[in-house]
């Protein structure tokens, strides 16, 4: 209705180099000014305050947790097919160091972008998007925590 009465009211139309003020019809389009000062604002405004990216339904966290998840499922299991060797076995026979350092790689090399201002969504393209990744952390960690409870039921290696 606000748009219908807007497109009826009086407007200026151009006629060649002549400008006529009269009642237009709804159907004719209203020109607009030429130098007029839009401010578009995107919705996707990324914070990189500490306090923010770190927050518990901030970007940083569930992607951090599902990277190292992944990484350790994966070297979890192909450390068990190689040695035989259970996940308790393998941190207890110097693993625990690979880990802590993993750890601090892996979430600054996650960190760093965030705090720049670079979101994943942004980076997100084809098969490998946002979504797929977080889904693939997700899974990967409860197969950490499947593979370590299973094993620590069995007492001993999975496979």
């Amino acid at each position: 209705m606000a748009m219908q009465s807007f497109l009826a009211s009086s407007m200026t139309l151009v006629s060649g180099s002549t400008r006529v003020s009269q009642f237009v019809p709804s159907i004719y389009v209203p020109s607009l000014q030429r130098n007029a000062n839009f401010r578009v604002r995107s919705m996707a405004e990324v914070s990189t305050k500490f306090s923010d990216v770190l927050a518990f339904s901030g970007p940083a966290p569930e992607r951090i947790n599902g990277r190292l998840a992944m990484i350790g499922f994966v070297a979890a299991i192909g450390v068990e097919l190689a040695n035989g060797q259970d996940v308790f076995t393998q941190l207890s026979d110097g693993g625990i160091p690979w880990f802590l350092g993993t750890s601090i790689v892996l979430s600054l090399a996650s960190l760093i972008p965030l705090f720049k201002g670079v979101t994943v969504q942004s980076k997100s393209e084809g098969l490998m998007t946002s979504d797929a990744e977080l889904w693939n952390g997700r899974f990967a960690m409860l197969g950490l925590v499947a593979l370590v409870f299973t094993e620590y039921l069995k007492g001993g290696a999975l496979v």
